[in-house]
């Protein structure tokens, strides 16, 4: 066998001394919607980059999933058995937020059995990763008082943001870094605002989160030039006419391109008119009013625009009516931003 390739190592491209091939990163996608995190992943590591397993309950994201990725996600991660979980090196899930009810037993990873976020535990327990990615809303920081987010760092934890961690209980014993992003500072043009925790098995990395980026585009960028339009009612218009003329600076927003009204209700109305979109939600699945509406365009954001402001590529496809697909959109992680991320990740990491 010939000498292996001189080549630079990186994180994720270690060239093993008796093979010329580079290692593929392995990872899992839980709770995956229709694929944000796996995007980002690979556009962070364009041919580097396997993803073996993926899960997730709601049938219309993995159909979604399945027709961008060509497979199709294990349904219901608390039936899944984890000790069939392949081998991986990195572990990411947006799971949801939930009370843990016997919270204050202090018992660690066993205060969270019954919930979505103990079957994660569970696996990260059993498979050991190399990395975590976890993803959640900002409130999960002040969710209950605060004992949901200190919960979750007790049953992770040994070490939290480069410093030693007291955990109340049983704990995986990670190498804890988070913090909240905002998907504004990542190249898209959306005010969303979301906690990322990053557990790594060396107790050694320090890991530093990526920089903001410039805001270089704004929503009047992402719009297609012959939208399919979705229209408003009546009644939904005469709100945002009667918040709109009660501002103060009524006059000098009213005529802007890229004036935003969301959250139309008769009570009141929210306006954007910086550039940047409100935040994407899956409130959007449930009725016109909670989806982004462009005042001087008179309609909606449409599907496609929805999908660039997450920063999906046009390339991506969704499936299922129009107020799933609001709903799956909304749900999603926004792909610069997991891109990003893993190339810090990447950069601060270099062997396994």
């Amino acid at each position: 066998m010939g000498s292996p390739l001189m080549l630079s190592r990186t994180y994720f491209q270690i060239y093993q001394s008796t093979f010329d091939e580079a290692y593929i990163l392995k990872f899992i996608d839980l709770f995956c919607g229709i694929g944000g995190f796996r995007l980002g992943i690979e556009d962070a590591m364009p041919g580097s980059s396997e993803c073996v397993f993926s899960s997730d309950f709601n049938k219309s994201v993995c159909e979604s999933y399945s027709l961008n990725f060509n497979d199709f996600p294990f349904s219901d991660i608390t039936q899944l058995n984890e000790k069939e979980i392949p081998d991986h090196d990195l572990l990411c899930a947006g799971f949801p937020c939930q009370p843990f009810s016997i919270g204050g037993l202090r018992k660690g990873f066993e205060d969270v059995r019954g919930t979505l976020f103990y079957d994660l535990v569970r696996i990260i327990k059993e498979k050991k990763p190399k990395v975590f990615i976890l993803e959640n809303v900002r409130g999960l920081t002040s969710h209950d008082g605060g004992k949901t987010f200190k919960t979750i760092i007790d049953c992770l934890a040994s070490r939290v943001n480069g410093k030693n961690y007291s955990a109340t209980g049983k704990s995986l014993n990670y190498n804890v870094f988070y913090k909240i992003l905002n998907s504004k500072n990542f190249g898209v043009p959306q005010n969303r605002e979301r906690i990322f925790i990053i557990g790594f098995l060396n107790p050694k990395v320090e890991f530093e989160f990526p920089n903001n980026l410039p805001v270089t585009n704004s929503i009047i960028d992402i719009l297609e030039k012959k939208p399919l339009l979705k229209d408003i009612s009546d009644l939904s218009k005469s709100h945002i006419s009667k918040h709109l003329k009660s501002r103060k600076d009524y006059k000098q927003i009213k005529d802007l391109d890229h004036l935003i009204a969301f959250e139309i209700r008769k009570s009141r109305t929210s306006f954007r008119f910086d550039g940047i979109s409100p935040c994407l939600t899956t409130k959007m699945g449930t009725g016109g009013n909670n989806v982004p509406y462009l005042v001087n365009y008179e309609r909606f954001f449409t599907i496609r625009e929805l999908l660039r402001i997450q920063g999906f590529p046009d390339s991506f496809r969704i499936t299922d009516s129009y107020n799933n697909a609001l709903m799956q959109i909304g749900n999603s992680v926004s792909v610069p931003v997991i891109k990003n991320l893993m190339k810090s990740i990447v950069e601060c990491h270099k062997s396994f």
